[in-house]
């Protein structure tokens, strides 16, 4: 099923619903963009098994084809009974946690950076997925991955926490509920990335990060409350 069709400079693009027949393309897309990586703990790699748990059913992977390469593709999943469940982390109640889902792994070729995919993918896929079977959306960022923070902000999503997770990697913990009108704020600070205590601590006091500022060499997160 085809959810978008434009052009990318002067190639035409299809976006679509990915299936297990997809599988060996979306592994080696993968390689492709965890290899030309600089940093290569910005990105957690799907396994083989996560890839068909999602595949199977459990949430949505869309692809991006320009032409018959795929380009680009971006994941929901839905967690069922994470053992570390980012919902808990957001203070959903848990009679809700099967309402919750998550925004997973985003992948862009380097061929084809720079033209807006991160974003279109989020639109495309979000209008996609099924919001009469949730309610909640979350994700994970580890601080200073750029593009992937300024993903999530520019969806709506706000920080809710700043720990660790999968094994004692630090992460920022994004929630967004899809059904609640945006909040109105009092109070706004402003924390260096770099500063995980300060930024724990308003956390703790209700706070929530909602942006994303460049000061000289360094990013800053917006918190309000």
């Amino acid at each position: 099923m085809t959810f978008y069709e434009g052009m990318l400079g002067d190639t035409p693009v299809t976006m679509q619903k990915l299936t297990m027949a997809h599988l060996a393309e979306l592994e080696m897309l993968q390689q492709k963009v965890y290899d030309a990586l600089p940093d290569k703990n910005t990105l957690q790699p799907l396994s083989t098994a996560e890839f068909t748990n999602i595949l199977s059913g459990n949430g949505l992977l869309m692809g991006v084809y320009a032409e018959d390469e795929l380009i680009a593709f971006r994941a929901l999943l839905d967690p069922q009974d994470d053992p570390e469940h980012l919902g808990i982390d957001c203070g959903v109640a848990k009679e809700k946690l099967s309402r919750v889902f998550y925004q997973e792994i985003s992948n862009v070729s380097p061929d084809w950076r720079g033209y807006g995919l991160q974003k279109l993918m989020a639109q495309v896929i979000m209008e996609a997925a099924d919001l009469t079977r949730y309610d909640y959306v979350c994700a994970t960022v580890k601080p200073y991955n750029i593009p992937s923070l300024k993903d999530k902000f520019s969806q709506g999503l706000v920080v809710k926490g700043l720990k660790l997770k999968y094994g004692g990697k630090l992460r920022y913990i994004f929630f967004k509920d899809l059904k609640a009108a945006s909040p109105i704020y009092q109070e706004e600070k402003t924390i260096s990335m770099s500063d995980t205590e300060a930024q724990q601590a308003l956390l703790k006091a209700g706070y929530v990060g909602t942006a994303l500022i460049k000061n000289n060499d360094d990013f800053e997160i917006v918190y309000k409350k």
